[in-house]
């Protein structure tokens, strides 16, 4: 069963898509694995405090993308080939460095100031030892 006791809602973001998110963050990350069952609607609800049809919402367009499989009345359950996995992490990788090279942009920072601080990073030479 997937768990979502790490789960924790952020601002400025639906729930729906939050649920989404984390979901395919578990694929990426190898946490989710095709055949992995999902909590019920009404489960999930409870244990993040929110309205069914929000949950609902997230499967629903999880399903539509291909990523689970539910039967009216019964578990939902991931559906993964190795191309839905890839496909999910080129679209969360695409997302999370579009919002990287804004907020650099929104800084001020040039193209090159930018490609120069991540090379900085990349190998973790800046972290504090």
């Amino acid at each position: 069963m997937i768990s979502f006791d790490l789960f924790s809602t952020q601002d400025g973001r639906p729930i729906y898509m939050q649920i989404i998110l984390f979901v395919k963050r578990g694929i990426v990350s190898g946490i989710v694995s095709d055949g992995d069952e999902l909590p019920s609607r009404r489960v999930l609800s409870a244990l993040l405090g929110i309205n069914p049809n929000t949950v609902q919402k997230a499967y629903r367009m999880l399903e539509d993308e291909g990523l689970i499989e539910s039967r009216s009345g019964a578990k939902s359950y991931m559906s993964l080939s190795d191309t839905a996995v890839e496909r999910v992490r080129s679209e969360l990788m695409e997302t999370d460095i579009l919002s990287v090279i804004n907020a650099l942009k929104q800084a001020g920072m040039s193209k090159t100031e930018a490609l120069r601080l991540i090379d900085k990073n990349w190998d973790g030479r800046n972290e504090a030892k």
